[in-house]
């Protein structure tokens, strides 16, 4: 028996409202991780209130507009998750705003619980830092939005990972599951898009619902866990604890996920370790060439 069950959530299934994904501490039995994934028409608006939590409001595949405490945030946003970063919005706990989508499409709403409270903050997309991690086909590129950069949070972290097809990332496996000198405990989502088709006889790309990659999610020395999933668009994985990768793209098929972390640790920084089965591979990126495919984007 899996857990895939509890921890695997198939596109659509959590789908409320203007949303197409809810994901709350409550649906996973956790206390601190939460996403939403909004889906609007051209100039459609929602509101939404924090509550107990921080977010960012960051588009996926259009631009946006946040008017909050009497200031209007317009964000350019883009076309795709593939297709560069994005600006963004941080929103600290304890606030209300109006959310307007400039043309139809999504924007994410990663958030966890707060426990302090931080100023509202713009962020261009040159405030992510984009990097190219791991080589062969282990080669992936890592944008950070609220990871390793200047924007300031309680206990929010954010990232998303670009993955040519056939490449391995998430890898190798590790865990962030309990506090100490050289790990944080942080509660994981990933959320997934993936990209791909054939091409038919008159040379346009085919809408391709089939398109999947592969997650794991397997046990630590002190957390019992079995999740092993085909993922495609929408889909969601949550991580508790336990070890967790490959996040594998399919061949010819890139893979997309968002990140979304949180943790009762204050000082809002990720620290994670290998299983000691497989983290020699790094040593190994020295010895090959970053993948040709890479990057996707640059800032």
């Amino acid at each position: 028996m899996t857990d895939n069950a509890k921890y695997y959530i198939p596109a659509g299934t959590t789908a409320s409202g203007v949303y197409d994904t809810v994901i709350t501490p409550e649906k996973v039995g956790w206390e601190w991780s939460g996403l939403k994934i909004a889906n609007l028409r051209a100039g459609e608006e929602t509101q939404i209130a924090t509550g107990e939590t921080e977010l960012l409001v960051l588009p996926l595949d259009t631009g946006a507009s946040v008017t909050l405490d009497g200031e209007k945030y317009m964000l350019a946003g883009r076309e795709s998750v593939f297709a560069s970063a994005t600006d963004y919005l941080y929103v600290p706990r304890h606030k209300s705003f109006t959310l307007r989508a400039e043309k139809a499409g999504r924007i994410a709403l990663p958030a966890t619980k707060a426990t302090s409270d931080k100023p509202v903050r713009y962020c261009p997309a040159g405030e992510a830092v984009t990097a190219l991690r791991g080589s062969g086909r282990s080669s992936r590129q890592v944008t950070n939005y609220a990871l390793g950069n200047a924007v300031e949070t309680s206990h929010l972290l954010v990232c998303e990972v670009l993955t040519p097809g056939g490449n391995w990332s998430s890898y190798p496996p590790h865990k962030h599951e309990e506090h100490g000198e050289n790990e944080r405990e942080l509660e994981e989502i990933y959320y997934f898009e993936v990209r791909g088709g054939r091409k038919c006889g008159c040379g346009c790309a085919e809408k391709d619902s089939g398109a999947f990659g592969l997650q794991e999610v397997y046990s630590s020395p002190k957390h019992q866990i079995d999740v092993s999933a085909r993922v495609r668009s929408g889909d969601v994985v949550a991580v508790p604890f336990g070890y967790h990768g490959p996040s594998a793209a399919a061949p010819f098929y890139d893979l997309y996920y968002l990140n979304v972390m949180g943790g009762p640790a204050e000082d809002a920084v990720w620290k994670a370790v290998d299983d000691p089965y497989h983290g020699w591979q790094r040593a190994e990126w020295e010895k090959e060439d970053v993948d040709r495919r890479l990057p996707f984007y640059t800032i």
